[in-house]
Parts: C-alpha cells; sequence; structure tokens
C-alpha cells in the first residue's frame, strides 16, 4: 500500500485534456428560442410512419431521452393531428398509407409545417415508387424541410426541425 501512496505522489495528478466544443449543442438552444419566439409556447408535433423500417423512428424516440430533452426545449409530441403544429413523416409512402396520410395532413390546422425524415422519406429511398409505394413523402403531401440520412442523427433532425420553424416566419 505504501509503495502504492509514494508512486501516487511522485505522478501527480494526470488528467486528459477537456474535449473540444461541439457546435451541435448549440442547435437545442436556438430551437428553443425560436420555438418561444415564434409560437410563444410548447411546439406540437404528430410523427407519422408512412411505411419505414423504423429506424428513423428510433433516432425520433431518442430525442425523449434525457440526453437531447426535446420536451425540455419546448417540442413535445401529441396523439392527434388537430393538435400538431408540424409533422413528421418517415418512410416512403405506402399506398396503404396514403389516403391516412393526406386525411392527417388535412385535419391539422394551418399554418402547418411538414418534415420528411430520413432517405426513403426524402426520396423514396431504396423503395423509389412502385406498385406497393407512392415513394418520397412530397409525392403525396406537399413537403416544407426534407432531412436526408438512413437514418438521421437526432441533432439532425432537431436542425431540421429548427429549418421548419424559420422557413415559416421568413427568416
Amino acid at each position: 500500500m505504501l509503495k502504492t501512496l509514494r508512486q501516487i505522489c511522485r505522478t501527480g495528478i494526470v488528467t486528459e485534456p477537456p474535449p473540444l466544443s461541439d457546435d451541435t449543442l448549440r442547435v437545442a438552444d436556438a430551437l428553443q428560442s425560436r420555438i418561444l419566439e415564434v409560437l410563444g409556447r410548447a411546439l406540437c408535433i404528430r410523427a407519422i410512419d408512412a411505411g419505414s423500417c423504423n429506424g428513423c423512428e428510433l433516432e425520433i424516440h431518442a430525442l425523449n431521452n434525457p440526453l437531447y430533452n426535446i420536451e425540455g426545449l419546448g417540442i413535445r409530441f401529441v396523439a392527434s393531428p388537430r393538435h400538431a403544429d408540424l409533422l413528421l413523416i418517415t418512410g416512403p409512402v405506402a399506398k396503404n398509407m396514403e389516403v391516412a396520410l393526406r386525411r392527417t395532413y388535412d385535419a391539422t390546422p394551418d399554418p402547418k409545417l411538414v418534415v420528411a425524415i430520413g432517405d426513403c422519406g426524402c426520396t423514396g429511398g431504396i423503395f423509389g415508387e412502385s406498385y406497393a409505394s407512392c415513394g418520397r413523402v412530397s409525392n403525396v403531401i406537399p413537403v416544407d424541410v426534407a432531412v436526408p440520412g438512413c437514418p438521421p442523427s437526432p441533432h439532425q433532425i432537431l436542425s431540421g426541425i429548427l429549418t421548419a420553424i424559420s422557413k415559416a416566419t421568413g427568416d
């Protein structure tokens, strides 16, 4: 034990250099202030899976964990499109989801924002347009912002939401 204590005294305190600052963490602060400035209240999002593989949904669910704490930023998910300000849509639109997606879009009050998430939502991905798929979301309803990636990271999704809010106000 004495040998170990001497070794510690000779070596001193050894630490790692601090990590470099991460600019992606600033997205959350900008988003929160922008939401309150534009809406004056929480941003309500209705997430819609139009036929995805669930990769994008996992990243959206990660937004609710303590690391990203999307609820603390003034964003919450709602069950009804009638309470939503923004539709967050993942996956290529399956033919079976086309009518449901249009009805959800129509039920969302104006002004409404639409964000397509993932490569499938933006371009149709590997599925494209076929007998079972309408392809990208913009083939069915108007899209304000497309967030590419397979799947996009939670930071990219937050940036897409911030971009949609900025576009809505003309900034």
